[in-house]
């Protein structure tokens, strides 16, 4: 059951024995995919790094994580089918050739990208990703990556924003595709939706 407003989320329970110690988005992503394509059920991760890890307020201790003091929470999961095969991502998809000039899309399940607070609104259990898709002017870009770190790029009317469950992106060329971290190679066309409740997190 995702997140309503106003209600509470996350329950003092520790990780359990058989989940899993990750310290990056990237590693729990890979954790995530190992099961999926077994077909097994995805382990409990206990979260000692990363975007979503910093999104849930994670300190990155590994005691806490076995400790009463720990928190549990019910979080979404990214999927997005490309050329015929399904991927997955726990905290953000970017697809971009550059920073610096082109189209970039980014489909958010964290709040953060590094250091940058590129969703702001973004909740890892409400059901939705955050979508942000853009190709601003070298000038327009530069003085929203200045703002960037504290999340005031958005609102802006080069920027289209979508919260979604599923999305359809046709990229016009192949760009780079990178699923939390993992450089996946180039794609051209993303069927994007979201699995709610589908990972059990420990901060």
């Amino acid at each position: 059951m995702t997140i309503e407003r106003g209600e509470p989320w996350g329950e003092a329970r520790p990780l359990p024995r058989h989940g899993v110690l990750v310290r990056s988005d990237r590693e729990a992503r890979d954790i995530v995919t190992a099961a999926r394509r077994a077909g097994e059920p995805i382990p409990p991760l206990g979260l000692l790094g990363g975007d979503l890890c910093r999104t849930l307020g994670g300190r990155g201790d590994e005691a806490r994580l076995r400790s009463a003091e720990a928190t549990t929470f019910p979080v979404d999961l990214g999927s997005v089918l490309v050329d015929g095969r399904l991927h997955w991502f726990v905290a953000h998809l970017v697809a971009k050739r550059s920073w610096w000039r082109g189209r970039a899309v980014v489909a958010m399940n964290a709040q953060f990208l590094g250091s940058w607070d590129v969703a702001p609104k973004s909740h890892p259990n409400d059901g939705r990703l955050d979508v942000l898709d853009g190709d601003l002017p070298l000038g327009q870009r530069l003085q929203a990556r200045r703002r960037l770190p504290l999340g005031t790029h958005v609102p802006h009317p080069a920027i289209e924003e979508q919260r979604v469950q599923a999305v359809q992106i046709d990229l016009q060329r192949p760009t780079p595709l990178e699923l939390d971290g993992h450089l996946l190679g180039a794609a051209r066309s993303l069927s994007i939706r979201v699995e709610p409740d589908a990972l059990v997190c420990v901060v």
